[in-house]
């Protein structure tokens, strides 16, 4: 948590996943824009879903403002998250958030760059679910960290702190 509150090692770098539609996806492919990072999981019951709304919910309220943000959603369990799936998801939320995904060790080279614990974990009665940490990453056009979003950060509370940088 003092990495990500105090900036104490680098969070974030280069990824090379693939977007709900099948296109090779890297970090440059977003340069030019604000990024807010969001990994979870397509069957999460609560805390991803609601995230997820606020995010949306947030570009909503920046109107044309929001065109200088790009939401990404990274997939924490591609075992079960294909790209059909995903691209319905993320669907549900905004038009504009990419949902990513990739090979197992891409998608954890990934979540290491950004400091993400994430495991699964067996289920009582077979399957299994995706314990992981829930921040909303806030990096900046040229990929450089500026801070998180803890779970349940509300639209508005996002964008007192988003505005300020979209003016600059």
């Amino acid at each position: 948590m003092d990495v990500l509150m105090w900036s104490r090692e680098p969070i974030g770098g280069p990824f090379a996943l693939v977007d709900q539609s099948g296109r090779a996806r890297t970090d440059a492919d977003y340069r030019g824009k604000h990024l807010l990072v969001y990994f979870g999981f397509t069957t999460c019951p609560d805390i991803c879903p609601t995230d997820l709304y606020q995010i949306s919910r947030a570009l909503e309220l920046l109107g044309d403002d929001a065109e200088k943000v790009q939401p990404l959603f990274i997939t924490l369990d591609p075992e079960r998250d294909g790209l059909s799936r995903l691209a319905e998801y993320v669907a549900a939320y905004h038009p504009r958030l990419v949902g990513l995904t990739g090979e197992p060790d891409a998608i954890r080279k990934t979540a290491d760059a950004y400091r993400l614990f994430y495991e699964k974990v067996a289920s009582p009665g077979g399957g299994y679910t995706v314990d992981h940490s829930a921040f909303i990453y806030l990096m900046d056009p040229s990929g450089r960290y500026l801070g998180f979003f803890p779970p349940g950060t509300t639209a508005e509370r996002m964008l007192t702190i988003l505005k300020p940088h979209l003016a600059r």
